[in-house]
């Protein structure tokens, strides 16, 4: 199941039913799990663990040297998790000394020219449209989903179930379950069509709700909002992990209209 013209290093680990299509390039130190399909043009470098049933489309490349000048050839990994597509033309860059490793979970979509750099961590279930860039050191957590032509500066975070309006400049941190939007970026809301779609109920949706209308709408600052919200609503998972979040971080949190 590999084109004749494709050229693999005798090192690579490849594994059962993995189709490698024409003019396709497999450095040593990868691996690559079962039955993952490479089609036309891809270039996998040194590094690149691509798990199961992965689909990279044509003009990919994974596993480049980072675009960070302080990278200085050390031994680093771009990790892929299972069932995850990479359409055309997308990069994934390897880690640097920082974290070691850039990290993409499992049953994600990256459409096409979507950038990846280094030592960013994303969860499983993202979706990223077609010509968002994404910086360094970037942590997205699961089922965020991110329009295209977004730009998102280094270091920030983008929580659990967001969603990301298209050309959107991020330069903070998105808390879980919101929506975000308009230049610059602000809160618009939660992500109710999101949540509804995975099953969170109606009761778990207006909690959330609540939540935010502590942080956003009621005039408080950011520290006394949480101690209400800890004080005067009930604890969920939903409500903790918005907590933990807001505390967690160092960037601060996308403002509210």
């Amino acid at each position: 199941m590999q084109h004749p013209s494709a050229c693999i290093h005798p090192e690579a680990q490849i594994g059962k039913n993995v189709e490698i299509g024409p003019f396709v390039t497999i450095d040593k130190n990868v691996v690559i799990g079962d039955g993952t399909c490479i089609m036309s043009n891809v270039t996998i470098l040194s590094g690149a663990r691509i798990g199961k049933n992965c689909k990279i489309f044509p003009g990919a490349v994974v596993s480049a040297i980072p675009q960070d000048l302080k990278f200085r050839g050390e031994e680093t990994t771009a990790e892929i998790g299972d069932n995850t597509t990479l359409r055309e033309c997308v990069t994934v860059n390897r880690g640097t000394a920082s974290k070691g490793k850039t990290v993409i979970g499992s049953n994600c979509l990256l459409m096409a020219y979507v950038h990846i750099a280094h030592d960013c961590k994303l969860g499983n279930n993202i979706i990223i449209s077609n010509a968002t860039q994404i910086g360094g050191e970037v942590v997205i957590d699961d089922y965020a989903i991110i329009s295209g032509g977004v730009l998102c500066h280094q270091f920030t975070r983008i929580g659990k179930h967001v969603m990301v309006q298209g050309g959107s400049q991020i330069n903070k941190d998105i808390p879980p379950y919101a929506t975000i939007g308009h230049t610059p970026i602000t809160f618009a809301g939660i992500n109710i069509v999101g949540l509804r779609r995975r099953n969170f109920s109606e009761e778990a949706i207006a909690l959330i709700q609540e939540v935010y209308r502590c942080i956003y709408m009621k005039g408080m600052n950011t520290s006394d909002a949480l101690k209400y919200i800890e004080t005067n609503i009930p604890a969920t998972p939903e409500r903790d992990e918005i907590l933990q979040f807001v505390r967690a971080s160092e960037r601060g949190i996308v403002k509210g209209k």
